[in-house]
């Protein structure tokens, strides 16, 4: 089998690293990065006979059959294009685009040059996400009608370079208003809703309170309805000051509820109406109980899997761009979930600064047809 050579656009990329070298006939080829202090530390830690890249289309005019792109969130879009035009597959870290016009033109090119594109939305991965998923398979918790996400992170300290100089989230993030980061929170709720798409968002938010100068809200809800009558609460607050909680989820359904760690060092758990616990009796269990659920794939990873990040989350989403290559097949975060989640936090935009108005979120789907691509007012 010959080996799949891999180029990584971004030092952020490395959280592929680990992943990468544990699965076998992949290789890491290609490094390319603006910074050249940071490109050298990079190819130094990866090690082996990487070349190394300034320039974007010089990478790809290489060898090399695919690009992990994890640059800054305004580069996504035209250097997955780039890639895809290239001949390159491509996995592309959150999010998909920074406009909703971007999204129409990725999903097109995907289309037109048919080569793998896979949202590195590596959140999904959490072995208590996928739990979730598996027991919602089995009907444990009857119905899911109800979820929320939450991603609480203080992120004041990257907004200036240890250069001294203006760093892009100034900007692209925290620059704007809305929920400018919501796939984190999207993604692993509707893992409990599959075949279900999100069809409209409002979002509120309780105003601008940081001191910093910037618009970013200081956290912002954005309310999701789907095809299927479903609510999802998706929160986001990059601005308040509070420690970093990044796994805020919640599900519930007509016979059961999940908390994955809502209360800072809480335990992981659920409650389910039973024989012995009836509904106005319902008390907590333990998730680690159910582990019966947990996908065999994390029930026997090995030391170095686990040690790829996120409790094995890194190495499993890499594994699986890695074989939707070999088998050329779209894998499940494909360019269609990636613009569909990245949608709702560019409409979330236009709906906090008009007093929560109700935005609808287009059917991201094969051959979208022209009058679709559009906003919605």
């Amino acid at each position: 089998m010959a080996n799949i050579k891999i180029g990584i656009a971004g030092t952020r990329g490395l959280s592929t690293l680990m992943g990468l070298q544990n699965i076998p006939y992949v290789e890491i080829a290609a490094m390319c990065d603006l910074d050249e202090q940071h490109l050298n530390d990079a190819a130094e830690k990866i090690g082996g006979d990487i070349k190394k890249y300034r320039v974007f289309d010089d990478m790809l005019e290489s060898d090399i059959d695919a690009v992990i792109i994890a640059t800054p969130m305004q580069c996504h879009v035209p250097q997955a294009i780039a890639a895809l035009e290239a001949g390159k597959h491509v996995m592309c870290e959150v999010t998909a685009g920074v406009t909703m016009d971007e999204l129409f033109w990725l999903c097109e090119t995907v289309e037109k040059y048919k080569k793998i594109y896979m949202f590195a939305e590596n959140y999904i991965y959490d072995p208590r996400v996928q739990q979730l998923k598996n027991m919602v398979a089995h009907g444990v918790f009857g119905e899911p009608y109800y979820a929320e996400g939450m991603y609480l992170h203080n992120i004041g300290n990257l907004f200036v370079y240890p250069n001294g100089k203006t760093s892009w989230r100034s900007f692209w993030q925290c620059g704007k208003r809305g929920n400018f980061y919501p796939t984190h929170s999207v993604g692993p709720v509707m893992q409990w809703f599959p075949g279900d798409r999100i069809t409209e968002i409002s979002t509120f938010s309780p105003g601008v309170w940081n001191t910093l100068g910037l618009k970013q809200d200081s956290g912002t809800t954005t309310m999701c309805r789907t095809a299927n009558g479903k609510l999802l609460n998706i929160r986001v607050d990059c601005m308040s000051p509070r420690p970093h909680n990044m796994d805020n989820y919640q599900l519930q359904g007509t016979n059961g509820i999940a908390q994955l760690k809502m209360h800072g060092q809480d335990i992981d758990r659920v409650s389910f109406i039973g024989e012995d616990s009836p509904l106005h009796e319902m008390k907590w269990k333990k998730l680690d109980e159910f582990d019966m659920y947990v996908p065999e794939r994390y029930k026997h990873a090995t030391e170095e899997q686990l040690k790829a990040g996120h409790n094995g989350g890194d190495f499993f989403i890499v594994e699986d761009f890695i074989n939707a290559i070999r088998t050329n097949t779209q894998p499940e975060l494909d360019v269609y979930k990636a613009c569909e989640w990245t949608a709702v936090g560019l409409l979330s935009e236009l709906s906090v600064v008009n007093n929560g108005k109700t935005m609808q979120v287009p059917n991201f789907r094969p051959q979208m047809p022209l009058e679709e691509k559009r906003i919605i007012l």
